[in-house]
């Protein structure tokens, strides 16, 4: 997917309204300083679990601050409030990032951890479609939930990689997010879903029917979400930084650790995750429901890597499906905060993990 300088700069200014931690969790942490993390949804979800919970668990706080996430519509939306400092961090994606980056035009943010690594997306049909494998797919109708979600580019990538065109072999349809992208597969309003695992999860969990197209072999690492800051930032408050990824590379561990903990610590934080009228215990089994396809993705696919480490071989494929012309990925991102963000005892969070209720 290409992005003009003119998009960029443009993207919506007006941003959804934020969700924040929950009234009990915000006044314990009334004494520290407040980060805004911006996220590409349009509300809050799973999705980012291992993003928020660290503010329950008191992550957040050893490292002197609190984090309210907002959520801003759209990951391109997530971008310019980076680089504009109206938010202290961000979710970056290589899809909205890299075309800018190709332009000479990337100057003030950087990527500096990997919260969720690829490959996390999937194309869904109903149980009695004909469609069984993505060739079969030319010609059809593929919903996305929306054109600035990730979904979009990254399947449109995978398509042009088995010899399709795909602004010309299929027609593309923004169906919304959750329940909704289930409900217009089911309705027949689409052909086939391309969407993400917690969203596949969250289907699932409603009761929609779907089955998954099996994957094309060999697909290409690509998609990876990252956290990202201004590189003043960076300069300025290093430890601020480190913090930041710390936190969530524990919450990420804590999640591996006992993901039904981790579904009850995000319900404590966004208790209206619950679906309506249901029990602790039936909302809690909801929720991991939603991430159980992206909890194996915390941790790296590249043997011997620290969490949270970036391979630079995952932007450069991108770049090369999308002719980005790159030569220099250093101002993209860096690992240089990898090691210290890793610098705690991890089996002192396995065992929170374990006795958490």
């Amino acid at each position: 997917m290409k992005i003009s300088r003119r998009e960029f700069v443009m993207a919506s200014g007006a941003f959804a309204a934020s969700l924040a931690v929950s009234p009990k969790i915000a006044l314990a942490a009334a004494d520290l300083p407040k980060l805004k993390l911006g996220v590409g949804l349009k509300a809050m979800s799973p999705i980012v679990i291992n993003l928020v919970i660290g503010e329950v668990l008191g992550y957040n706080k050893a490292e002197g601050f609190s984090v309210v996430a907002q959520v801003l519509g759209s990951n391109a939306n997530v971008q310019v409030a980076v680089d504009r400092g109206e938010v202290d961090f961000g979710v970056g994606v290589p899809s909205f990032g890299l075309p800018v980056l190709a332009q000479g035009e990337w100057k003030k943010s950087i990527n500096f951890y990997e919260y969720t690594y690829p490959y996390k997306w999937d194309i869904a049909v109903l149980p009695k479609s004909t469609i069984n494998s993505y060739k079969d797919l030319k010609g059809k109708r593929i919903g996305v939930s929306g054109f600035g979600a990730t979904d979009y580019p990254v399947t449109k990538n995978v398509l042009q990689s088995l010899g399709f065109d795909p602004d010309k072999d299929f027609k593309w349809v923004a169906v919304g997010g959750g329940v909704p992208a289930g409900v217009a597969l089911e309705r027949g309003q689409i052909d086939a879903l391309a969407y993400y695992d917690v969203g596949f999860g969250l289907i699932e969990a409603a009761g929609l029917p779907f089955r998954l197209v099996p994957r094309p072999p060999k697909l290409p690492l690509i998609g990876g979400q990252f956290l990202e800051t201004q590189v003043d930032r960076l300069r300025k408050n290093k430890a601020q930084v480190i913090g930041l990824g710390r936190a969530v590379c524990k919450s990420s561990n804590f999640i591996l650790a006992n993901p039904k903990a981790g579904a009850l610590a995000f319900l404590r934080m966004y208790p209206e995750a619950a679906p309506r009228g249901s029990s602790q215990e039936k909302a809690v089994d909801s929720i991991y429901h939603a991430i159980d396809r992206r909890i194996k993705l915390y941790s790296p696919p590249y043997p011997g890597a620290k969490m949270g480490s970036i391979n630079v071989k995952e932007l450069q494929t991108e770049a090369a499906m999308n002719h980005w012309n790159i030569s220099d990925y250093g101002p993209f991102y860096t690992n240089d905060l990898i090691d210290e963000i890793n610098n705690f005892d991890l089996e002192k969070i396995r065992r929170q993990a374990k006795e958490y209720s």
